[in-house]
């Protein structure tokens, strides 16, 4: 073997490759797959992936694919970070949050939490979690000159701001020392709860709370941007940007007209935005969220020490799952990797049982300790920026931001946010953007494992203590495996007035070669509407009718190769429906037609289907 000489580099001698052979070697493997006008530029369509807001992830991308300048991090436009050492000295913020309304068990958690791991704490206080007067109780024992407590106390936020001064001047600790952020938050309120009667006053005390921060308390911020207000209601990427960046531009007018200097105003703001289980897209959301913001403090004359964003983290609520909750540890553990990667300043885990009610303890582990192996372990934060300079991730900011920006832009002309959200614009937005998407979950073309794909039925539901219900009144809630799990519940209840679960009967038609992948297709999806399939293999069709009787099923699904349909499948159908089935066929129509009375197949409404089964047994709503 001969070693190259140093610094050639070992590619030297073989010629680069150009698109264009790429794309024809592509259109080789998409031809012999069945596909038909794919050449040129098409093969490479055909590979393409279509995310919300217009944009499309490519198959491949090249140092062609400019995107604009993302800078140095620590210096604007910060899309490499808001500092330029990143998280690599210290890691990020561990912030974990507590809602527990019991003051006593709510401070064993947070001890517990400060102790193995968790660095700050955001605590839901009000009627949507703690008592306010039960924060001295709920923080004793906590040293609050190391540990930063961030306040979530909706409309409530000035008398939980006053509570937690108070405690801060029992405790002796100074303002110096003092950390963390009050939670204002009045724009976000009114999107959550639809109410703005109070809307003024509420931007009135946090400008106050603003004012005195900015003068005493250094290290603390009054006002939060929560994005997930929106993110919540199924808002896509560049809506929850758009969004936070006009509540933003909204609170620096807020400030300054109530005295305070730009940079002053800046300061006194956080942003927060939920972390998916698309890692790439999350990545690019807080690159991009950055970006848009060192923007809007360029024009408003905010100095480039003080335009950095500041960023909190949380996994996604939408992406959680009340069946197969154990499954939510995976994506949390995606959801993090991708907010540490994108930069954020303070990341929060959701425990794996949040859409089951409040976190036990185990949960709570499991969460702080994802972030935990992820810096300790994975040294996930000793690389500054590691997304940086990867094609893909940078056009994919450089698409979000322009589409954020240019929601922004449309929420501005209506008069702002406050008018936004009032007048309807930003509501009926989102609506139709989780309608589109409802419609993707409805088909599985997104899954959603352990619900929409590879369910599992004798799952044992975890039982939790009902969490204090949110507020609400305005944006909806949504979650994305709330209809399948609607069906779930509907198998549950029959189950508990019957004994057992509502049945269908699959015919599998020929040898396992040739019935398994639509057997196994038809299986998964029937269990995730909570039915359960009986199972018999063969081709006579006497003998399956006589099988489909004693299952007790009204519902049989024929399930085969294309060529097992075509020499048995008439038949089979014709013997199905002779002994009183309604008779389904695993495939598309065209297949088989006589004796079928409907067909499942890949891309088909898993939801209406379902539904219509399970009310044909006779489920009840």
């Amino acid at each position: 073997m001969t070693v190259p000489p140093e610094g050639l580099p070992l590619a030297a001698e073989f010629p680069d490759a150009s698109r264009e052979q790429w794309q024809r070697l592509v259109e080789n493997v998409l031809r012999k797959s069945g596909a038909q006008d794919v050449g040129g530029v098409r093969a490479e369509e055909v590979l393409s992936t279509r995310l919300q807001d217009g944009l499309r992830v490519r198959p491949l991308y090249t140092a062609q694919d400019t995107a604009a300048d993302a800078g140095l991090p620590g210096f604007p436009p910060f899309v490499r970070g808001s500092r330029a050492q990143g998280a690599a000295v210290s890691g990020w913020d561990v912030r974990q949050r507590h809602a527990d309304p019991d003051p006593r068990r709510a401070n064993e958690a947070v001890l517990a939490d400060l102790e193995n791991g968790v660095s700050s704490l955001w605590l839901t206080v009000g009627e949507a979690g703690l008592p306010i007067a039960a924060l001295p109780a709920v923080l004793d024992g906590v040293y609050l000159d190391l540990a930063a407590v961030v306040l979530d106390a909706g409309p409530a936020f000035r008398p939980a701001a006053e509570q937690l001064f108070a405690v801060l001047a029992e405790r002796g600790v100074s303002a110096e020392a003092a950390s963390g952020n009050l939670g204002a938050d009045p724009l976000g309120l009114l999107a959550r709860t639809g109410d703005d009667t109070a809307t003024t006053e509420l931007l009135a005390d946090a400008a106050d709370l603003a004012e005195r921060c900015a003068d005493g308390f250094p290290n603390v911020r009054a006002l939060t941007v929560d994005a997930l207000a929106f993110h919540d209601a199924g808002a896509s990427p560049a809506q929850e940007l758009g969004c936070a960046l006009a509540a933003g531009v909204a609170y620096l007018r807020e400030l300054t007209a109530a005295g305070l200097g730009v940079d002053a105003a800046a300061g006194q703001l956080e942003f927060r935005y939920a972390a998916s289980e698309d890692q790439f897209l999350s990545i690019a959301k807080f690159r991009a969220a950055r970006r848009l913001w060192a923007r809007v403090a360029e024009v408003s004359g905010v100095a480039p020490q003080a335009a950095a964003q500041r960023q909190h983290a949380v996994t996604s609520s939408v992406m959680m799952t009340a069946r197969d909750p154990w499954v939510n540890m995976l994506r949390t553990t995606v959801a993090c990797l991708a907010a540490g990667v994108g930069g954020a300043d303070a990341v929060t885990v959701l425990p794996f049982d949040e859409a089951v009610g409040l976190p036990d303890a185990f949960a709570r582990r499991v969460a702080r300790n994802t972030q935990s192996i992820l810096l300790e372990e994975s040294h996930l934060a000793k690389v500054v920026d590691p997304a940086g300079g990867s094609w893909y991730v940078e056009q994919l900011t450089d698409e979000l931001a322009r589409a954020a920006w240019a929601w922004f832009q449309e929420i501005e002309r209506a008069g702002g946010l406050r008018a936004a959200l009032v007048g309807g614009l930003v509501g009926e937005r989102i609506a139709a953007t989780w309608a589109e998407r409802s419609q993707r979950l409805a088909k599985r073309r997104e899954p959603v494992t352990g619900v929409s794909e590879f369910p599992h039925l004798g799952e044992q539901p975890l039982v939790r203590e009902a969490a204090p219900a949110p507020l609400g009144g305005g944006l909806p809630r949504v979650r994305r495996a709330e209809a399948y799990e609607a069906l779930r519940m509907r198998s549950d209840a029959h189950l508990a007035a019957t004994g057992a679960r509502p049945r269908l009967f699959l015919a599998a038609i020929g040898s396992a070669a040739a019935h398994t992948a639509r057997s196994t297709f038809a299986a998964n999806l029937f269990q995730a509407g909570g039915i359960e399939t009986v199972t018999t293999a063969g081709t006579d069709p006497a003998a399956l009718a006589e099988a489909f009787t004693a299952s007790g099923a009204p519902i049989a699904c024929l399930c085969s190769s294309d060529q097992g349909y075509a020499e048995h499948g008439a038949a089979v159908a014709g013997a199905l429906k002779a002994a009183g089935a309604t008779v389904l066929l695993a495939g598309k129509p065209g297949t088989v037609e006589s004796g079928v009375d409907d067909h499942v197949f890949a891309g088909c409404d898993a939801v209406a289907v379902l539904t219509s089964l399970l009310d044909q047994i006779g489920v009840a709503r």
